[in-house]
């Protein structure tokens, strides 16, 4: 199951969000596409249930919907923001075709 971040904390607002590293004390701001995934990996959802979330939500193509998840994820792991908890570390899950 991917997750955000025990330490991260999103603020959402009307223009998207910021998600707050607690542990490092450092700021993310978040697009309303971001905020989304982040609620929708906060819900338990995992990458494939997210991209087609996005996909219908936002009326973007299933293509583009898992390229941006995808990246997103990417993005939110290399600022250690993304657990993995089937491995119990922080990692990325790719989203199928």
């Amino acid at each position: 199951m991917l997750t955000i971040s025990r330490s991260a904390r999103l603020s959402k607002s009307t223009d998207g969000g910021v998600l707050l590293d607690a542990d490092r004390g450092v700021i993310f701001s978040l697009n309303s596409v971001g905020t989304r995934i982040v609620e929708l990996l906060q819900q338990g959802k995992d990458a494939t249930s997210v991209a087609e979330a996005i996909c219908q939500e936002f009326r973007v193509s299933a293509d583009t919907a898992r390229k941006d998840v995808s990246d997103f994820l990417v993005a939110l792991r290399e600022q250690l923001l993304l657990i993995d908890y089937r491995e119990g570390r922080r990692s990325i899950e790719s989203v199928p075709s």
